[in-house]
Parts: C-alpha cells; sequence; structure tokens
C-alpha cells in the first residue's frame, strides 16, 4: 500500500504522520477542514520532508468532498484522524460532537465502500476504557464507561467498525487506542498549536513558558497517587506517527480487525510532566490547585507488549525528550502556526 488518505492530515497528530509517511515515501492526500489547524501547516511538513502532500480542504460529513477525492485519486488505505477531541468541550456540547465524530466516520466508510478501499486505521483513544479498575491498561481490558462524550464517541466508532467487519470481510481495521500524545517534531518546525485555551496539559505548560498564560492549573492533587495528581501515558507525537506507519503494515497482511494500544507502558503525572518541562525550560514554572476536573479518571496507562509483538512498536523518547522538543517548538513559535 503506497497511497494513505489522511483525514484531519493538517491537526497535531494527523502532520505528524504525514510527516513520517513522506521520509518513508509514502505517497499522501489529505483532507482537512481547518477548524482546528492551518494552512501554514503543509509549507512546514514540505520544509522538512521536502514533498508537499496532495491537499483538499473539505469536510469527511460531506460526500461529495470525499467522492472527488476517491475519483481523482488511487486511494489504498485511509487513516482517520478527523474529529472534534477536546474532553471538556464535549461535556459541554455533546451533539456537536456525536454529529461531528460519529456522522463523519460513518460517511467516510460509506464512501470508502463504494470506491472499493477496504484498508482503514482509526485514531482512537484509551478514554475508550473508561476508568479502569487496575493498571496498566492491555488491549483485552473492557471497553465502556467512559466518562465524557469525546471517549464516547471512540467507543461507538469502535464498535461500528468491528460490526462493518464482521459483515464485510473484505475491510482490514486497525483500531489505534491513544494514550497522551506530547512533544513536538525535534526541528521544531511543527507541534501542538490548539485553538484558544490548550485543553491539553503540555501546550497550556508551554504557553506558560511564552508568557501567553500567568500560571499551570493543575486540576486535583487529592487523587490515590503518590504524589497526589493525575497519572498518564505520555507519549512522544513523533512515536505515535510512527505507529501508524506499523499499522499499515499489519493491514497489507489482511488481520480483519487489530486493535493495539499506543503508549510508553509509564505512568508519569502532572507533577513529573511539570518538572520535565522545568528541567527544559531552565527555571521554575508558577502553577496553581484547581479544583478536579469533571471526566478525569485517577491513573491511566498501558501494557506495550501486543503492540512490540505484533506490529514492531515500540516507543523511543522519554518525557524529558517531549518537553523538550514541546518547549523547542512554542519558544520558536510563541503563537503557533501564526500567519505571517
Amino acid at each position: 500500500m503506497k497511497n494513505i488518505l489522511v483525514t484531519g492530515g493538517t491537526g497535531y497528530i494527523g502532520s505528524h504522520t504525514v510527516v513520517e509517511l513522506l521520509n518513508l515515501d509514502y505517497n499522501v492526500v489529505i483532507i482537512d477542514n481547518l477548524s482546528n489547524s492551518k494552512m501554514m501547516v503543509l509549507d512546514r511538513i514540505e520544509k522538512i520532508t521536502g514533498k508537499r502532500p496532495k491537499f483538499y480542504k473539505g469536510d469527511i460529513r460531506n460526500r461529495e468532498d470525499l467522492s472527488k477525492i476517491f475519483k481523482e485519486n488511487q486511494i489504498d488505505c485511509v487513516i482517520n484522524f478527523a474529529g472534534l477531541k477536546a474532553v471538556g468541550e464535549s461535556v459541554r456540547m455533546p451533539l456537536e460532537y456525536y454529529e461531528n465524530n460519529i456522522y463523519g466516520a460513518v460517511v467516510l466508510l460509506e464512501e470508502m465502500k463504494k470506491n472499493n478501499v477496504f484498508n482503514f486505521i482509526f485514531s482512537s483513544s484509551a478514554t475508550v476504557y473508561g476508568d479502569p479498575a487496575s493498571v496498566p491498561v492491555d488491549e483485552t481490558f473492557p471497553t465502556g464507561g467512559t466518562t465524557n462524550p469525546y471517549g464516547t464517541t471512540k467507543l461507538f466508532i469502535e464498535r461500528i467498525l468491528m460490526d462493518l467487519a464482521h459483515a464485510e470481510p473484505k475491510f482490514n481495521i486497525c483500531i489505534l487506542r491513544y494514550f497522551n500524545p506530547i512533544g513536538a517534531h525535534p526541528s521544531g518546525l511543527m507541534g501542538e498549536d490548539p485553538n484558544g485555551i490548550p485543553n491539553n496539559l503540555a501546550p497550556y505548560i508551554t504557553q506558560v513558558m511564552v508568557g501567553k498564560r500567568e500560571k499551570l492549573n493543575i486540576f486535583g492533587n487529592d487523587y490515590d497517587t503518590p504524589d497526589g495528581t493525575c497519572i498518564r501515558d505520555y507519549i512522544h507525537v513523533c512515536d505515535l506517527a510512527y505507529g501508524h506507519v506499523c499499522a499499515i503494515k499489519k493491514l497489507d497482511e489482511n488481520p480483519g480487525v487489530v486493535i493495539y494500544n499506543l503508549g510508553t507502558g509509564k505512568g508519569s503525572s502532572v507533577f513529573d510532566i511539570l518538572h520535565a518541562f522545568e528541567k527544559a525550560y531552565g527555571k521554575p514554572i508558577p502553577y496553581a490547585i484547581a479544583e478536579r476536573r469533571a471526566g478525569d479518571v485517577t491513573a491511566n496507562y498501558t501494557k506495550v507488549e501486543k503492540a512490540e509483538k505484533e506490529i514492531g512498536f515500540k516507543a523511543k523518547y522519554d518525557i524529558n525528550d517531549m518537553a523538550r522538543d514541546a518547549w523547542n517548538w512554542q519558544k520558536n513559535n510563541p503563537n503557533g502556526y501564526e500567519e505571517k
């Protein structure tokens, strides 16, 4: 498989995956509605790889947009990153999340089927495990009990994919359950550039570091963890991008439906991450303890054996690398992908 359609390909994880694919000589076509990304990302991708992916401004909920892409390009595999992704926002706006994420995925799969494209990689999330009974989490853990609508959209789409593969054996589907992506491309040319107030920890910290925010709010320090803050499995975005290449190779084996957790296998607390950023920064970062946030679970990190054994995926970077690269990106781009 050489021709890959990447939906949401100018977003944070999508753009880093596009770089990984181009560096390995895949042909990449992107569709993105630019609701949470900017055209300048394409320039940065080209600067890093020397190649410019074919780009369509469009929406996966729009059949005409998809039909045009499938008619004009011989697509072998689709990687679906397109979707709304902020946990807190999903609690406030559940209908928008269900309509955008689930309906978008259904339309995309229908158009794939219509155009005889049967290889699909889905950007899922560790949120499908809800509040796990124990950690580390492996792929056999029960899903469900999601604590926010964002996680529930991922759960529903996974179910749709399993039903589809059962009904249509031609489909080969890889579900990748991400843990917590942070970091940026080591070049400093690409990174996380959220709209408005960041929902994720790392960009919030880096915006404090460049003076855009006064201090970091840590949501709760009374969790049942060694330092009282939530524990997550943070994975470098470039490691995560490489995981998608491993998934493409797996689909060449016609495996039906396969599911992998992508993480490092190590849990880090909010304070661990804060201290890694302070190390990169060379000085303390101001913070305050705030109320717990709805939808947050105490601890969530993964077992890594299945992905390593079956698709050869192993994370290379640690939290110090993640903090260094995220800070390098923000320092060089204090306002993100700001159009000059």
